[in-house]
């Protein structure tokens, strides 16, 4: 239900009495409660704010005796590590400590106070043990938000661990209290809703002219003026005057009582009223919040922003700034070092457009009231039970994927990939390629290498072309471009050479995590794939941005190498679309910088980390191959690898990107060398502890075979033919994966325990065997044992240690769990380089240590098995090594919900009479990759039947959880298979 207009707050014959909630996150929920509760008192009503802002937020706007605060805190909102980072871990462990220690309390306390003051409705932005209160109560609730804590705290779990994963639980069953939602613009998936009304921004009226607000501050109406509304500034932050353009002013808002400004500078004060100098400036400068987007939307402002690390309700207002034209990104470092000009004069030049309602907080009031008085908003077939059990979808998919849930907007999801470069499996028919494959080549010229009428690099090629073209008319078709278009339309020289390299993602077929552990694995390339796009210009040709030509200048040096990166589908993951440096940043005097150094450059602002995949290969080449890099170096990195579903995404665009980078400048590196240089990538620089079968499956894998490698470290034994009567399949549970989450790194750090404590046993029992006094063997082992002994005390990798004598002599002696402290103080380290022990944590240890060492049997079994006569006992056999091995990962803490029933769903085809009286389809499912979410891989008979019943499986999720799984299905080569293209520009003669 959408409305948009309203004609006041009518008067309301009953005097009602509402109990309004705000969560204690920010300034921004308080100031548009303001709106709410101002046209609410201005209808006859009391209200009672719960809050934990200062009172002036609302006595400066509303000057009432209805008007009643309370100054209780009940939930800590996101808490900030610094003006720009939210601490996920902190956050969850404050909500924890401010609303899950003390919830009975609480609610006892909300239940007596809500009947103590008769209240008619509760009202919530957006706390939500408040919704519980009210149902205990016996009291009708409503939330008014554009986002919710389950949403917001679900990619923090991901994060922190999924032993907090109760705390979304319980925030999801809470909400489910709510009768409805009054959804503001710019919302996020809300999955705990599911009635909702939209109402228009709510946005908090002036109360005096531009003319009138710059008269009183001396400042005329030619002078240009930039806010910056910037809470919580950087710790040790000096402004300068020459951040502005000349002739500029900078109002400040939030400067503290002994901040020292320049002239060009002034100080606000600290109750000021920030609406009415927002409407007089003529740009922003801040963070991205609802206030300040509402406001520079309303008031049709320029808003130059700064992306904040772990804000999860950024990336839709952002998106709805940009949509309206009013958003110019300002990169981290160029705001904290004073590089602002190129950014406030791009602001100035924009043209917002937003044309929609403003008085969000009148409409929501109306509607407040009249719940209020019996009307009611939802319908019955949402209600109660069901509302409940669609509130608690979340426990299966702890991060919605942008684009693809119905509760995210239409401009969202739209605008998703304006290029129509595919983000999941291309869907493009083969009779179709070679006219593509014809427009590609009439565009450019192949000088080396074959698209193999592959339909995603046909794609991107065709892409590259319309790139062109918007950089020919970038002036004139500026609203219906990207800022990825913008920013990748001036990234190449159209008449020099470009290289284009190619490289899948994997299914983990068998093995999985227990390649760090030394195991035989069997990885599939998948069909999805990264392309990446390089050029090497001389420095004084090189096209720059502003803003990094601004910093060039600054230094006073000329022309110097600099990397420029544009990275498509930027939105999907928010992270920042573009990144550039100085190649001699990578310098730490005469020689390249350490990679520990590197990690920290990459990891200062999160929104550009993803950079350290593509730059960080520059580095290692560097560094490893000693290779000098003295041209300018432009990247356009497009990858339909979807992220955080184990099919490493991150390996495909880190072999894309060194492949590229290596033919452009003349490399000839083999595939397995640059998998390996691509693992340093990974570990060193980016700072996830991976093995290295993603990125040697991605570099050296072919199409329809099972690579077969021994991580010793990385020695490939063959390429396993998948036998024509089989296929594999993957289906994404929803549930986003991390390699760098808490639960794969704790498995890891435990089954290295798990070894170094194998192998200190081993040695004990080696010198209680030695020869005594008199020459006897305490043990009298035999010479066989004693050698075993030797071997399994000097291991290298723990899957060198069968399973028959781990269950014999170690499985009993090795602890359940151990604790970070007490096993260094015993065994100094665990000998794992990528990992770092906690000494407060406590670890798993046997079950970590127990699964590779069963897992290489299964993996060698299976091969076997592979190439084995067809048969429905081959089938059988092969689909229960893929259930052995999901239920291991479980042990080991890293299943999920969503994978655990996708694997179940294919148990109920294969078991089902049906299924057996057709001969079987469906054989086996386990967890891949690192597991903790992402996709489950499929074993089934080659038929069509079987392809059927995979998307059954899709349905039956998406009925079960409200997620419909991608499903990866078709193989694609490696990149040293593909090879690279050198092409070039055809430059029409219209251009000439």
């Amino acid at each position: 239900m959408r409305i948009e207009e309203s004609d006041g707050v009518s008067a309301s014959r009953d005097h009602l009495v509402f109990a309004y909630y705000v969560t204690g996150h920010g300034f921004g929920h308080a100031t548009r409660v303001v709106e709410v509760v101002r046209h609410l008192i201005l209808a006859g009503h009391d209200v009672h704010v719960v809050t934990g802002a200062p009172e002036f937020v609302f006595t400066s706007e509303i000057q009432s005796p209805r008007l009643f605060i309370r100054k209780v805190l009940l939930d800590c909102g996101a808490v900030q590590a610094d003006a720009l980072t939210v601490d996920r871990l902190a956050s969850l462990e404050k909500y924890s400590e401010t609303a899950v220690v003390p919830r009975d309390s609480i609610l006892e306390t909300e239940v007596e106070w809500l009947n103590s003051i008769k209240a008619d409705l509760v009202v919530s932005d957006v706390v939500p043990v408040a919704c519980r209160a009210a149902a205990d109560a016996g009291i009708r609730s409503v939330c008014v938000t554009n986002f919710s804590w389950d949403f917001i705290y679900a990619e923090y779990v991901m994060a922190a661990g999924s032993h907090h994963r109760s705390i979304v639980w319980q925030i999801a069953e809470d909400y489910s209290h709510c009768e409805f939602l009054i959804r503001l613009p710019g919302y996020c998936p809300m999955p705990a809703f599911r009635d909702v009304i939209d109402v228009p921004l709510v946005v908090r009226r002036l109360h005096r002219s531009r003319k009138e607000v710059r008269k009183e501050l001396g400042i005329g109406n030619d002078v240009k003026l930039v806010i910056l509304n910037f809470g919580g500034q950087p710790a040790g932050w000096k402004l300068k005057e020459d951040y502005l353009p000349s002739g500029w002013l900078c109002l400040v808002c939030g400067a503290s009582d002994t901040q020292e400004l320049p002239q060009n500078f002034l100080k606000l004060a600290k109750d000021a009223y920030t609406p009415d100098l927002i409407a007089a400036s003529d740009c922003m400068l801040g963070k991205i919040g609802y206030g300040t987007v509402s406001e520079a939307l309303a008031f049709k402002l320029p808003f130059v922003f700064v992306r904040r690390d772990y804000f999860n309700e950024e990336p839709f207002l952002r998106n709805m700034l940009e949509y309206y034209q009013s958003g110019v990104e300002m990169i981290r470092r160029d705001l904290l070092t004073g590089h602002w000009k190129p950014y406030l004069e791009r602001a100035i030049s924009l043209k917002p457009c937003y044309e929609g309602g403003i008085n969000g907080g009148e409409v929501a009031a109306q509607i407040l009231q009249e719940t209020a008085t019996g009307k009611n908003y939802t319908s019955d077939k949402l209600s109660g039970a069901r509302r409940l059990r669609d509130a608690i979808i979340l426990g299966y998919q702890l991060q919605r994927v942008p684009g693809r849930d119905i509760s995210i907007p239409g401009w969202y999801s739209t605008a998703e990939n304006e290029l129509g470069i595919s983000s999941g499996s291309p869907t493009y028919q083969k009779t179709e390629n070679s006219s593509l494959l014809n427009s590609s080549t009439e565009d450019f010229e192949i000088l080396h290498g074959d698209p193999q009428c592959f339909p995603d690099t046909i794609c991107f090629l065709k892409s590259l072309v319309e790139l062109d073209a918007v950089y020919e008319t970038e002036n004139n078709a500026e609203k219906h471009q990207t800022r990825e278009q913008k920013a990748a339309a001036g990234l190449f020289n159209w008449e020099e050479e470009i290289f284009v390299a190619r490289a899948p993602g994997r299914l983990d077929v068998m093995g999985g995590i227990a390649d760090y552990s030394g195991s035989l694995v069997l990885q599939m390339p998948i069909r999805e794939a990264c392309h990446v796009a390089v050029q090497r210009n001389h420095p004084s040709k090189h096209r720059l941005w502003k803003h990094a030509l601004a910093r060039q200048q600054a230094k006073g040096q000329g022309s110097t190498p600099v990397l420029e990166i544009v990275s498509y589908g930027s939105e999907l993951s928010n992270r920042g679309p573009t990144f550039d440096m100085d190649l001699s940043d990578f310098f730490d005097g005469e020689q390249p910088m350490s990679y520990e150094k590197a990690k920290k450059y990459f990891a200062r602002d999160p929104s550009q980390k993803w950079a350290a995949y593509v730059a960080g290969a520059i580095l290692v080449l560097m560094t490893e191959l000693g290779v000098h890099f003295e041209d300018s170096i432009s990247m356009l990195v497009s990858s339909a690898v979807p992220e955080g579903k184990g099919v490493s995404s991150s390996a495909s665009v880190e072999v894309a990107s060194m492949s590229a980078i290596a033919a452009a400048h003349g490399l000839n590196i083999s595939p397995r060398d640059l998998a390996l240089l691509c693992q340093k990538v990974e570990n060193h620089i980016v700072g996830a502890p991976c093995g290295v079968m993603d990125q040697m499956t991605s570099a050296c894998g072919e199409a329809n075979k099972l690579l077969a490698m021994v991580c010793q470290p990385a020695e490939i034994v063959g390429l396993v033919e998948i036998p024509s009567h089989i296929r594999f399949w993957g289906i994404d549970s929803g549930i986003r994966h991390s390699i760098g989450g808490a639960d794969y790194g704790s498995v890891r750090i435990g089954t290295f325990m798990g070894c170094k404590m194998i192998k200190s046993i081993a040695s004990s029992m080696l010198s209680q065997s030695s020869p005594s006094a008199n020459g006897a063997n305490l043990d009298e082992l035999e010479a066989d044992g004693v050698e075993l002994l030797e071997a399994e005390a000097s291991l290298d990798y723990l899957c060198n240690l069968s399973p028959h004598r781990y269950e014999a002599l170690y499985a009993k002696m090795l602890p359940e769990s151990m604790l970070g402290e007490m096993f260094l103080e015993k065994y100094a380290d665990h000998s794992d380089s990528v990992t770092v022990i906690d000494h407060k944590r406590i670890y798993g240890v046997r079950a970590p240590a127990k699964h590779p060492i069963n897992e290489n049997f299964r993996v060698k079994a299976f091969k076997a098995l592979l190439t084995s006569a067809s048969s429905e006992e081959q089938l059988t056999s092969l689909g229960e090594l893929l259930y052995q091995c999901h239920y291991s990962y479980s042990a080991c803490g890293l299943g999920s919900d969503g994978t655990d029933r996708l694997v179940q769903f294919v148990q109920e085809i294969q078991h089902s009479k049906l299924s057996k009286s057709e001969g079987g389809t469906l054989y086996g499912a386990k967890i891949t990759g690192g597991g903790s979410g992402g996709t489950v891989g499929v074993i089934g008979r080659n038929c069509l039947r079987s392809s059927q019943q995979i998307l059954e499986i899709q349905q039956r999720y998406k009925s079960a959880t409200g997620y419909l799984p991608f499903v990866f299905e078709g193989s694609s080569p490696g990149a040293g298979k593909f090879g690279y293209l050198k092409i070039r520009r055809r430059i029409s003669p219209t251009l000439t």
